[in-house]
């Protein structure tokens, strides 16, 4: 009858610790499940960080104004790290996140492979924003950001350093040519413009 008893109240004891399993569980699934809610169907993608490969979801750039460029190391346009830098330093506090793809799509002018490239971004620019593994930015093999970018109006790259403005609301805003330098009046405008929505 005491073992019978003692049996009965360990019962009681896991399926009270397996129901609060359940309800933790089940909590971790809605956190997630509204944290990819709150995020903007542009930015559902992850893709790898160039200095090490880490996946990084580009949701926790959700509310933030993003500037996405398809950048090069040997391009008559690669100068314009220093410009993108500078950009990013200046507003990144208001919520300004500059995003850098190195492609190799035009003119193969970044023949390198992920350390080099880092490696060269900062030592050459002292290029701090977010920068991601080589990638193809144009055409039919066109990453799925830039994929999306180009069928939400954006057009595709036309060349290296071609530039997408993305609101805090995921929503792209307009895009720029490889002519469009980082401190164009017109794209200064914009970002602040932008960063001024809630």
């Amino acid at each position: 009858m005491a073992f019978a008893l003692r049996f009965s109240r360990l019962q009681r004891r896991v399926l009270a610790v397996g129901a609060v399993l359940c309800w933790v569980s089940s909590g971790s699934a809605s956190a997630t499940e509204n944290a990819t809610a709150a995020c903007p169907p542009l930015l559902q993608k992850s893709f790898n960080r160039l200095q090490d490969d880490a996946p990084q979801n580009l949701c926790q750039y959700a509310g933030k104004v993003l500037l996405v460029v398809n950048t090069a190391s040997y391009c008559g346009f690669t100068p314009q790290y220093e410009g993108l830098e500078k950009l990013y330093a200046q507003y990144s506090s208001k919520g300004l996140v500059v995003l850098g793809f190195p492609s190799n799509d035009f003119g193969e002018q970044e023949p390198g492979k992920g350390k080099a490239i880092a490696d060269f971004c900062y030592n050459t620019y002292g290029v701090k924003f977010p920068m991601f593994e080589k990638t193809v930015v144009s055409g039919k093999s066109a990453n799925p950001l830039f994929s999306d970018l180009a069928k939400a109006g954006g057009g595709s790259p036309k060349w290296n350093f071609y530039k997408y403005l993305i609101g805090r609301d995921g929503k792209l805003i307009d895009s720029y040519s490889s002519m469009t330098k980082p401190d164009s009046s017109g794209l200064v405008k914009d970002i602040q413009k932008a960063l001024a929505q809630p």
